[in-house]
């Protein structure tokens, strides 16, 4: 088939390629010039996708990125994975407006189009399915396909990859839902099908929402148990050996990404919007998940007070500025909270992350420094944030005069976990 992948980014890149690698004829479309500009020289972005792959695919004619909109036409499938952000606790859909009324222009009848970004229940067929009608003059379901199938994309994970991880999918009718897992059959290996649109949208935040609240009952008792005088971790590995009734979360520095610190809000927001009411866990879980990086910050100020240091003056090497472990995706990252706060406190922060490579998801005050054994002598704390692979802990172990760390990774007289 011939298919168009709307957006490039974390989501839409790695479907793209896959989709290129089992036979379809894919055209990689973003409004982005630089990222089109990157993927037409061979250069990948994306962790999950490997440059050689991508070369491979160029060569071979079977991968076609574009920031021309007139690339669209002809398509059989077109898939729609672009940004869903959160202005001011409201969801901005414009991207996936835009998306819509671009491919709206070279809608055929018996053409079908599917939904990725994450968003709130009733998208697709209240919102998408007008624009596509509006802009192509057919009926959606009558005229052509559209279904919903929500991107389960975990960054750095090699076991549960695109091809690996079961997809969700979800049609406006039969026949949508038939076509929709036609294409997803192809590129995964394994669907599971669901009654409606509303539905899969649920599904993807219910997710995430798990998730999300989960996260946040470790990190307010990580607060808690630290003051207390209780280890945490040690709590939690012992909880941990329960065979049934229990499934693992550890604390960190906050959450970020895409997915926990905004889509349980687009939830949130709709329960808000429709029913009129609050959805408390998951406005308690933001406002401890969000607070994180201050206890940090706070953690830290303790400690330097205890080495009769001040933030202000005192050099601060960050280990991480990625959300997770292995990924280069800064996007909300905790880090930049927690370089923000101490830069405004007068610190010289500086970070290592091989990983994050878009200097557009860093502050500009932040110094990039590589892992080494003299920026860890000259700081004067270490805070480890995103416990890369790619990182010696060894030798922070071993050169840092102090270190906070959030991952419980390191051992030693001069290591505090948080």
């Amino acid at each position: 088939m011939r298919v168009v992948i709307v957006g490039q980014g974390y989501v839409g890149l790695p479907l793209a390629v896959r989709a290129a690698q089992v036979g379809h004829s894919v055209v990689g479309f973003d409004v982005d010039d630089e990222r089109i500009k990157r993927l037409a020289a061979g250069e990948s972005y994306v962790d999950d996708v490997a440059s050689a792959d991508l070369r491979e695919l160029l060569d071979a004619g079977t991968f076609s990125p574009s920031a021309d909109p007139r690339s669209c036409a002809g398509f059989d499938i077109a898939v729609i994975a672009v940004p869903t952000p959160l202005r001011e606790g409201t969801p901005d859909l414009k991207y996936i407006e835009e998306s819509a009324r671009t491919l709206a222009r070279y809608l055929r009848p018996g053409a079908t189009v599917a939904l990725e970004s994450t968003t709130y229940p009733g998208t697709t067929t209240d919102l998408v399915a007008p624009l596509l009608e509006e802009g192509s003059g057919l009926i959606a379901g009558a005229d052509f396909h559209l279904g919903y199938s929500p991107e389960r994309i975990d960054p750095g994970n090699r076991e549960w990859t695109l091809e690996t991880t079961p997809k969700v999918v979800s049609g406006i009718n039969a026949a949508s839902l038939e076509r929709i897992d036609a294409f997803y059959s192809s590129v995964v290996a394994k669907t599971v099908p669901v009654g409606d649109c509303r539905t899969a949208e649920l599904a993807k935040l219910l997710e995430n929402t798990f998730r999300h609240v989960n996260i946040a009952l470790v990190n307010e008792l990580a607060v808690f148990a630290h003051a207390l005088g209780i280890d945490v971790w040690e709590a939690i590995d012992a909880a941990s050996s329960k065979p049934f009734g229990y499934l693992r979360f550890v604390p960190g520095p906050g959450v970020g990404g895409h997915c926990l610190p905004i889509d349980p809000s687009y939830l949130s927001w709709r329960v808000q919007r429709t029913l009129g009411q609050s959805f408390r866990f998951v406005e308690l879980a933001n406002d401890i998940n969000n607070h994180m990086p201050d206890y940090v910050v706070r953690r830290l100020v303790a400690a330097l007070n205890e080495r009769r240091k001040a933030v202000n003056g005192s050099t601060i090497l960050l280990l991480g500025l990625a959300y997770k472990k292995n990924s280069g995706d800064a996007r909300e990252s905790p880090a930049r909270r927690v370089a923000s706060l101490l830069l405004d406190m007068g610190a010289d922060v500086r970070a290592a992350d091989p990983h994050v490579v878009e200097d557009a998801q860093v502050d500009r005050r932040v110094t990039r420094v590589s892992l080494t054994a003299g920026q860890l002598a000259e700081a004067d704390a270490v805070v480890l944030l995103a416990d890369h692979d790619v990182f010696d802990l060894g030798l922070v172990a071993e050169h840092a005069p102090y270190v906070l760390d959030t991952r419980r990774r390191l051992t030693g007289e001069n290591v505090e976990t948080m």
